[in-house]
């Protein structure tokens, strides 16, 4: 009966051959408005129309800024470290001809008081007749400046150009408060504007203003003008750090996204680790800065037309360049034939979650916002988890120096912290899209806070090994979730919004990185109960973290109404995997 049916129907179409790419969606009901312009294609489909090649390329352009982006951020450690320092002593030819044949450290032990078990760093006994007073003599402020012990870092940063030690010590803090909160500035004002006006033009600004701000950092006559350019420096180098990310994510299917975003971490690694090489080499604070910053210029090039376009996904919601949109889907029709012989392009589980975007610019207002509940609620889950896993970092750094009373080296710290954050990056690429977003992040932040628990109450009968262990685990799982918490942002945030609300997730963990200065400022005092009150939200965050959906192999969401559609189950409802806490089920196509 088959074949009598299929041969009387001799004008019957032959059925078309598998394409490698999904079919476009079908064109709207005809109107006057449909009829003059082209249908809107889905987002997955336009990224996939970029062409396996060119999407290689575009994510290669979008790894290269940050190994340079990486050298700003990393670099304020350097800038502002405060080396050993003593008063400083007389000429010889000004000391009493007693004096002159005794050896430096006599001479000091005379000249200088004592303070905690070692010589005063800030004070010393007055000269008089090239003599040091006799100790009933209180001492005074050092008379002729101090004398710098520059064994480690740079040879000269700002604190020892100006001086910034004792009394003058608290205008460090400040600088590091206002590198941060630029930090914060920029996530918050560049992540909006990405939204508002394109990822393209967002990096573009960010990237030229950077330029400008370290060219500014590194005429900089003194510790005033110092802060002010930092600050906006450290705003347009988030700027652009956060536009690369949020761009990087939207040139990618759901097989690459994890591990692009992986690539990309390790690339910021790598330049810390190349950081601490371009500052033995160049020694000065001044020619530091402007190696890390004169690259930056050449990013200006993504500028030039054709080099690197704007998101297609902001583009397809954006409506202001359709032309340019379906430029992507032209280019796909011609490079089909070539790609058919190849390998193919990727697997995806579908070709979108939702419904093909309406038209109309990516724009909000709060009224639209305030009644997306469940993107706000995932926002504040992953910024505070964000916030704790940023601000525990420190405690793990400087847990064995705050205990001992010594501070940690810092090419130990420095390796160490870059080394856990490379190995991070790669257990995450590992891991993730095996377990599941949700499951890793829940692991790694119960990791973080068991190891808190573990040194702050067993800290009495722990051994200097097992102090390291428990210290590196906990800066391990600590960055883990770091990476991880901004990713899932990226992933389970609209497009139409994306961009805010990376930057608010990132700015809270930035925001949780400003307790240091200020146990830096007050000498580490109160540092047990301030690693106490971040072990106990490390430990509340694991509750909320089972709040969050699972994106594993999910098309991205476009609009506010794709991301509502992310939730997790009710914890009520019978499941057959009896894992209602960390499963979620497949949404419908």
């Amino acid at each position: 009966p088959s074949s009598s049916s299929s041969s009387s129907l001799p004008d019957a179409a032959p059925r078309p051959s598998p394409s490698l790419a999904p079919p476009p969606p079908p064109p709207p009901p005809s109107s006057s408005s449909s009829s003059s312009s082209p249908p809107c294609p889905r987002a997955e489909w336009v990224v996939l129309s970029l062409g396996r090649r060119r999407q290689r390329l575009l994510l290669a352009l979008t790894l290269l800024p940050c190994l340079f982006l990486s050298f700003i951020l990393s670099s304020d450690t350097l800038l502002t470290r405060a080396p050993p320092h003593r008063c400083a002593l007389p000429p010889p030819a000004a000391l009493a001809p007693a004096l002159r044949p005794l050896p430096l450290p006599q001479l000091l032990n005379m000249s200088l008081p004592g303070e905690g078990g070692a010589l005063s760093q800030c004070q010393q006994y007055p000269f008089q007749n090239g003599t040091p007073a006799a100790p009933p003599t209180l001492p005074v402020a050092c008379q002729r400046g101090w004398v710098y012990n520059r064994t480690e870092g740079l040879r000269d940063n700002m604190v020892t150009e100006w001086d910034l030690v004792c009394e003058r010590y608290w205008m460090v803090p400040v600088e590091e408060v206002c590198f941060m909160l630029g930090v914060l500035t920029g996530c918050l004002l560049l992540g909006y504007t990405a939204d508002r006006c394109g990822r393209l033009k967002a990096l573009l600004s960010s990237l030229s203003l950077s330029a400008v701000f370290g060219v500014l950092v590194c005429v900089a006559p003194s510790p005033s003008i110092f802060i002010i350019t930092r600050f906006l420096l450290a705003a347009a180098t988030a700027g652009a750090y956060l536009t690369l990310y949020i761009t990087r994510v939207e040139l990618c299917d759901p097989s690459l996204r994890l591990m692009v975003t992986m690539a990309a971490g390790l690339v910021m690694v790598a330049g810390e680790f190349l950081l601490l090489g371009v500052a033995l080499g160049c020694q000065s604070w001044r020619g530091l800065q402007g190696a890390i910053t004169a690259p930056l210029a050449l990013f200006l090039s993504y500028g030039v037309p054709g080099v690197f376009p704007e998101s297609p996904r902001w583009l397809l919601l954006s409506g202001r360049q359709q032309p340019d949109v379906h430029s992507f889907t032209e280019r796909r029709e011609r490079e089909r034939e070539r790609e058919r012989e190849e390998d193919n392009f990727t697997e995806l589980d579908s070709v979108s979650l939702f419904e093909p975007a309406s038209r109309g610019a990516p724009w909000l207002g709060m009224r639209e916002l305030l009644h997306c509940r469940n993107i706000a609620k995932n926002i504040c889950v992953l910024g505070f988890t964000s916030f704790i896993s940023h601000g525990i970092h420190r405690c793990y750094t400087s847990f064995r120096g705050d205990v001992r009373g010594t501070p940690p080296s810092l090419y130990w710290s420095w390796l160490v912290s870059s080394g856990t954050g490379g190995l991070a990056c790669a257990v995450l690429c590992v891991t993730v899209d095996r377990c599941g977003r949700r499951g890793i992040l829940l692991l790694a932040m119960t990791m973080t806070g068991l190891a808190s628990l573990i040194l702050l109450g067993l800290i009495e009968y722990l051994s200097e090994a097992a102090i390291t262990v428990f210290s590196v685990l906990g800066l391990f799982s600590s960055q883990a979730a770091a990476s991880l918490c901004i990713f899932f942002t990226a992933e389970i945030v609209p497009t139409v919004i994306r961009g805010c609300g990376v930057g608010v997730v990132v700015a809270l963990g930035w925001v949780g990185r400003l307790s240091a200065p200020f146990m830096d400022l007050h000498n580490h005092y109160g540092y047990f109960l301030h690693h106490v009150v971040y072990s106990s939200l490390a430990l509340l965050c694991v509750l909320s973290i089972l709040l969050l959906p699972e994106s594993k192999r999910k098309p991205l969401p476009e609009t506010l109404a794709d991301g509502e559609a992310y939730r997790r189950p009710p914890l009520g409802r019978r499941r057959k995997d009896n894992v209602p806490l960390l499963s979620t089920p497949n949404p419908s196509i």
